[in-house]
C-alpha cells in the first residue's frame, strides 16, 4: 500500500520529530534538575556490588532480600565507583536518558513498520505515561533494558538479518534482564538458519540445516553468550551457576509475588491494562486486529516483540519466578505502537471514504483518551511523590552523617525496620552488609534458625545471640521513618510480613538525631558523648 506524504508540507513533517525530541530532552532535564531524586532498591545495590568489586571484595549477592543482580548494571557501576557517593544522581541521569533513547526508539520502529505520524505518536504514549517516568527518576534499569530491546528491533525492521549490531543490543540487554535471554537465543537462530555464502545445498536459502554449519553454530553459540557471563557471575562470586534463578524463585515465594499457571493469563492482561492503562490498552488490542487486516506485512518486528515478551512472561510465572508487571513493559510499549495505529493510522491510506471516516473515529478516541488520561493523573500526587523521593534521600544523609551518630555506629551495627532502607543507608555510610542490618531479618533467624550463612546473617547473630528466640538488639543504632510516607514506603511495606513493632525504638535506645522523615536512637556511652 502506498504511503503518502500525508497532509502537512514535507518540510516541515521532517521537522517534527527532531523539535519534539528536542522538547523531550528539554523537558526530562528540567525535571532532573527539578526534582534531585534517587535510585531505587536494585539500582543501590547494583552501585553496592560495584563498590565492593573496586575495593577488592567478593559482592555479597546473598544479602537477606537483596535483589537479582545485573551485570551490566554493576560494570556500568564500577565506572561510577571512583567518583564518589553523589554518583547515584548520575545512575538517574543515565535512566532518563534511556526514556529519550526509547521514545527515539518508539519513533523509528512506528515509522518503519507503518509511517512517520505512527512512529511519532507513538513516541508521544510512551512519553506521557508517567509510570514509565517515575521508573526512570528512580533509576530503574528497565527503561535502559527497553531502550535496548526497541532499538534492536528497528534496526532487524530495517534490513531483515541485520546481524552482529542487533545481537550486540540484545546481548546487552542481556546483562540486564534474563529475558532478553529468549531473544538472544531466538536472533541466533534467526541468523543460523539464514542464507549465506558455503558449499551445502541449503546454504543460499532459508533452512533448519543451516543451523548446523560452522557459520550457524557461531551465531548460535554467540547468542548465549550473555547467559554464560550471567552464570560465570553467579558460579565466580556465590559457586552457584544458578544462584541468580534460585534466588530469584526463592525471594518472589517469600514476597508473595508467584501465581499459578491458571492465573497467569489474567495476571498479564491485569498487569498490561495497569501499565497502559485501560484505554491505550484496548486501543492497543484494536490497533494490532486493524494492522492485521490493513497492512498484515507491516506487522513483523512489533508483533514479534509483543509475542516474545507475553510468551517470556508466561514462562517467568510458570517457572516460580517473581511475576512483576515491569516485566511486561516491552509488550506495554509494543501495544503503544498499535494504539498509534489506530490513531493515525488512517494517514497511510489514499484519499476517500475510510480515510475520512477513519480520522473522525480517531479524534473522537483521542478526545477520550485525554479525557480520561487527564482524570487519572494528579498533578499535586506527581510533585508530592517526586518531592518526597528527594526530601527524604536528603534526610537520610543529614541524619546519618551527624557526628553522634558515626560515634555510636563504633558501638554496633545499624538497624532498620526491614530491607528497604538498607542499600540506601549502606551507600550513605559506605558500610559493608555486616554493619546494616534489617530487624526483619531477626523475624526471619527466628522463623528459621538454621537457615544459610551470609555476611549480614551472620553478623545478626553475633550482635544478637538470641535472634533464633525471638531476641532484638541491645546495642548499636537504630533508624525509624518518623513521617508518613516514609512508613508507608519504607518500614511496613509487605502485609503480613513487615511488623509494625520493627519501627518502634526499642528499650534503653536514647534519640540522638532527627529530621523531618527520620529519626536515629542508639545504646552506647559513645553515642551521646559530646
Amino acid at each position: 500500500m502506498a504511503r503518502p506524504d500525508d497532509t502537512l508540507p514535507n518540510r516541515l513533517a521532517d521537522r517534527v520529530p527532531s523539535v519534539a525530541f528536542l522538547a523531550l530532552c528539554a523537558g526530562l532535564l528540567v525535571i532532573f534538575v527539578a526534582y534531585p531524586t534517587y535510585p531505587n532498591y536494585d539500582s543501590y545495590y547494583a552501585l553496592l556490588w560495584a563498590r565492593e568489586l573496586w575495593d577488592g571484595q567478593a559482592p555479597v549477592f546473598d544479602a537477606f532480600r537483596a535483589p537479582t543482580e545485573h551485570p551490566l548494571a554493576i560494570l556500568f557501576g564500577m565506572g561510577l565507583t571512583p567518583f564518589g557517593r553523589d554518583v547515584d544522581r548520575i545512575l538517574v541521569f543515565a535512566a532518563m536518558a534511556s526514556v529519550a533513547a526509547l521514545a527515539a526508539g518508539m519513533y523509528q520502529l512506528g515509522k518503519v513498520a507503518f509511517n512517520r505520524w505512527v512512529g511519532l505518536v507513538a513516541g508521544a504514549l510512551l512519553v506521557v505515561n508517567w509510570d514509565l517516568i517515575l521508573l526512570a527518576v528512580r533509576g530503574y534499569l528497565d527503561v535502559t533494558y527497553m531502550a535496548l530491546v526497541v532499538w534492536a528491533a528497528v534496526l532487524e525492521a530495517r534490513r531483515t538479518r541485520r546481524g552482529w549490531p542487533v545481537l550486540l543490543l540484545l546481548g546487552l540487554g542481556g546483562l540486564l534482564r534474563p529475558e532478553a535471554w529468549v531473544l538472544c537465543g531466538l536472533y541466533g537462530l534467526w541468523m543460523a538458519i539464514g542464507p549465506h555464502d558455503g558449499g551445502s545445498p541449503t546454504a543460499g536459502r532459508v533452512h533448519w540445516r543451516n543451523a548446523l554449519t560452522r557459520r550457524g553454530l557461531l551465531w548460535l553459540a554467540a547468542s548465549v553468550v550473555p547467559t554464560l557471563i550471567w552464570v560465570a557471575t553467579d558460579y565466580v562470586v556465590t559457586g552457584q551457576p544458578l544462584f541468580s534463578l534460585q534466588h530469584t524463585s526463592g525471594l518472589a515465594e517469600e514476597l508473595g509475588r508467584t501465581r499459578g499457571p491458571l492465573e497467569m493469563p489474567m495476571a498479564t492482561i491485569s498487569f498490561l491494562k495497569s501499565l497502559d492503562g485501560l484505554p491505550l490498552f484496548i486501543a492497543g488490542l484494536v490497533g494490532l486486529v486493524g494492522a492485521a487486516i490493513v497492512v498484515p506485512r507491516r506487522l513483523g518486528m512489533a508483533l514479534t516483540l509483543l509475542v516474545a515478551g507475553v510468551a517470556t512472561f508466561l514462562a517467568i510465572g510458570v517457572g516460580g519466578f517473581s511475576v512483576i508487571d515491569r516485566y511486561l513493559l516491552v509488550p506495554a510499549v509494543v501495544l503503544l505502537v498499535f494504539a498509534a495505529f489506530v490513531l493515525v493510522g488512517w494517514t497511510m491510506l489514499p484519499a476517500g471514504g475510510l480515510r475520512r471516516w477513519w480520522s473522525r473515529g480517531a479524534i473522537l478516541a483521542a478526545i477520550g483518551t485525554v479525557i480520561v488520561g487527564i482524570g487519572n493523573v494528579d498533578p499535586t500526587v506527581i510533585d508530592n511523590d517526586l518531592r518526597f523521593r528527594g526530601d527524604a534521600h536528603h534526610d537520610l544523609v543529614e541524619v546519618l552523617d551527624q557526628p553522634q551518630v558515626r560515634r555510636a555506629l563504633r558501638c554496633g551495627p545499624l538497624w532498620t525496620p526491614n530491607h528497604k532502607l538498607v542499600p540506601d543507608s549502606r551507600w550513605v555510610l559506605d558500610a559493608s552488609a555486616a554493619k546494616v542490618l534489617p530487624r526483619s531479618l531477626l523475624g526471619d533467624l527466628k522463623a528459621k534458625p538454621k537457615s544459610q550463612s551470609s555476611v549480614d546473617r551472620d553478623a545478626a547473630r553475633r550482635a544478637v545471640p538470641d535472634a533464633a528466640k525471638g531476641g532484638n538488639p541491645r546495642s548499636g543504632v537504630l533508624l525509624l521513618p518518623t513521617s508518613r510516607q516514609a512508613l508507608v514506603r519504607q518500614a511496613v511495606v509487605f502485609e503480613n510480613i513487615d511488623k509494625p513493632f520493627d519501627a518502634i525504638a526499642l528499650p534503653g535506645f536514647r534519640r540522638i538525631a532527627t529530621s523531618t522523615h527520620y529519626a536515629v536512637y542508639a545504646r552506647c556511652p559513645g553515642a551521646v558523648g559530646s
